[in-house]
Order: structure tokens, then sequence, then C-alpha cells
């Protein structure tokens, strides 16, 4: 059995800097022993003054190629840009858009993954998961995207530190339905640009991912893709073309 559930596991990990995502698992029952790499192999708002820190300047802004917020008719636009040369601090919040599907929004916890959340808003900012998908999808489990491989193995070509308590960071955030948390590979420190949303209760992925903020709005969404999926094996791939592609994901503050 267990070199079963590692078969499945590992199935993604093609390359030692390959992001794997988290341990899947369909039925409750199935989730103690279908836990992350490591388990297996090791044991089986911030007020307003902290906003305007975090917030790059309309020159800033312009020079790094985002809008300063107005259109050329001097309406105002939801787009908020924030400055990620240093780490965020608060509560932020996005917007994550799904092509046919409709919006999820999400909050982002920068108190207790700073890093995270921050890279996270870089690359969002950046139009990097433009276009991409959610190319893992496992029906009461999670759906897992923002590989732009598409196929569980890329990246943004950067990784961060892995902000949950077995890598040494407090994060008190637990994996339940709506939770949204970064995914990697058995490197605790691997996470890149794949980030997956809990659709249900998962908290024996506590300590060993790093969540970092919730669904607000949406979770309609999030059920109705996990629903629709066809994924080809147990590992939860969904085909190219049926993958659900991430229009854009926009901070709204």
């Amino acid at each position: 059995m267990k070199s079963r559930i590692l078969a499945v596991l590992f199935a993604v990990v093609l390359t030692a800097g390959t992001l794997a995502g988290c341990g899947s698992s369909k039925k409750a029952d199935d989730t103690k022993a279908e836990t992350t790499d490591e388990k297996l192999e090791d044991k089986a708002s911030s007020d307003e003054d902290t906003k305007d820190v975090n917030v790059a300047s309309e020159e800033e802004a312009e020079e790094a190629g985002f809008s300063d917020g107005t259109d050329t008719d001097g309406a105002t636009v939801e787009n908020t840009v924030l400055d990620t040369s240093q780490e965020l601090t608060g509560i932020h919040h996005a917007d994550i858009s799904i092509r046919d599907y409709g919006d999820i929004k999400v909050e982002l916890d920068a108190d207790t993954a700073p890093i995270t959340v921050t890279n996270f808003v870089k690359l969002a900012q950046e139009g990097f998961y433009d276009g991409l998908t959610f190319w893992r999808i496992i029906d009461g489990f999670m759906m897992q995207g923002g590989d732009p491989k598409g196929n569980g193995t890329g990246g943004s070509g950067e990784t961060i530190k892995g902000e949950f308590s077995s890598n040494g960071v407090k994060n008190d955030i637990s994996h339940v339905r709506g939770i949204i948390s970064m995914a990697r590979s058995t490197d605790p420190d691997s996470a890149s640009s794949q980030f997956f949303i809990v659709q249900s209760d998962s908290t024996f992925l506590d300590g060993d991912y790093a969540a970092f903020g919730k669904v607000t709005e949406g979770m309609d969404i999030v059920d109705e893709i996990c629903k629709n999926a066809n994924p080809t094996d147990d590992n939860g791939t969904v085909k190219a073309d049926e993958q659900p592609v991430i229009d854009s994901i926009q901070i709204t503050d």
C-alpha cells in the first residue's frame, strides 16, 4: 500500500526541482495515509499606516509598467499596485478570474505568511498567472494551478522559503475548506508559483504546507470546477485541453 501511495505522490516529481504539490486523497478515511511526501518518508488588516508602507508610489508603479489606478477618462479602477520590493504585511485581497466559471475572491494574510503573500502578489502583478491553468484537480480534496508547464513540473524560476511549522516558521492557518496554500516538492523551500485551493478539510497538511489565505467568495466555483474535472490518474492530472484557465489574478488591495 505504501509503495502504491508513493508512486502516486511522486508521479509528477520528474526532477529535483519539480513542484509536486500536496498529497492527494479522495476520501476522509484515506487522508491520514495519503499525506505529504515528507510525512511518508519521515513519519509515514493591518492599519492604514501599514498599507501605505506596502503601496508603491505612482511614479514607481508607472516605471514598473503598472496602471496608476486611473483610466484615461479619470475613472477609478479596482487594481492596486503593491510594493513587493519588501515583504508585505497585513491583509490583502485578490480576484482569481477563471474562464467560463467566474471570479474567486481570496483574502491574503501577509502577517502570517509574508514571504508567500509577497511572492504571490508579485507574480500576479507581473501577469505571470494570466493564461495559466489548474492542472491538478481532485474532487473532494483540492485544485492546484499556477504551473506554466501545465503538468506540475514548472514554476516561476524562483523559489521561496516554506512558511510552515515543520520548516521552523509559525503558521496557524489550518488547511480547512477554502484555504489557499502553496504547492511544493519534497524540498521545504521549493515553492515557486504553484498554489492550491482546498475544497474539503485537509488538516493533515497543516505544518507542512504554507497556507497563506482563504476564499471569501466563490467556493461554489471551486466546487463546480472540481465536480466537472475528469482527471486521467489518481494524482488528479487533467488533460491540457480540459484544464480550467486562469484569465487573470488581480490584486484589489
